[in-house]
């Protein structure tokens, strides 16, 4: 679809990064690295607007592409859910879906075909803290 848009950058902008905050910084990173396997790149400890901030970033998984970093802030408890949901491409959705219920995920779509989409398949999965994953795997 990407291809039938001439121009679609307007701005001198790109888009670098998704952060997620979580609450156990080290049980996401084990789940993203195990399941979507996502290479660690550095860890960095900062302050955003006064709140102490653990983050690890991940390496883009193509050249170019945007990073994925996880944000653990020290004065919270509980990360907030629902509040975004993460895309991700796979060639094997039934890999990916048994890989994440195996690092303590939960299936809350199982894969389907969509219509009138070549054969693509969807699913929805959530990480075990509740922040939702849609996988997406192409048809042919």
């Amino acid at each position: 679809m990407a291809s039938q848009i001439p121009n679609a950058k307007t701005q001198d902008t790109d888009f670098m990064f998704t952060k997620l905050q979580v609450k156990n910084l080290d049980g996401a990173v084990a789940f993203y690295s195990s399941v979507v396997g996502l290479v660690e790149m550095n860890r960095v400890d900062a302050e955003i607007g006064g709140r102490k901030v653990s983050e690890v970033v991940f390496m883009p998984t193509y050249p170019g592409g945007p990073m994925f970093i996880l944000a653990q802030f020290h004065d919270t408890q509980a990360a907030a859910a629902n509040e975004l949901i993460l895309g991700f491409a796979t060639k094997d959705i039934a890999g990916f879906i048994a890989r994440a219920e195996q690092a303590g995920g939960r299936v809350l779509e199982p894969a389907r075909e969509v219509p009138g989409m070549g054969g693509m398949q969807v699913a929805f999965v959530s990480d075990p803290e509740g922040h939702v994953l849609q996988l997406s795997q192409m048809g042919g």
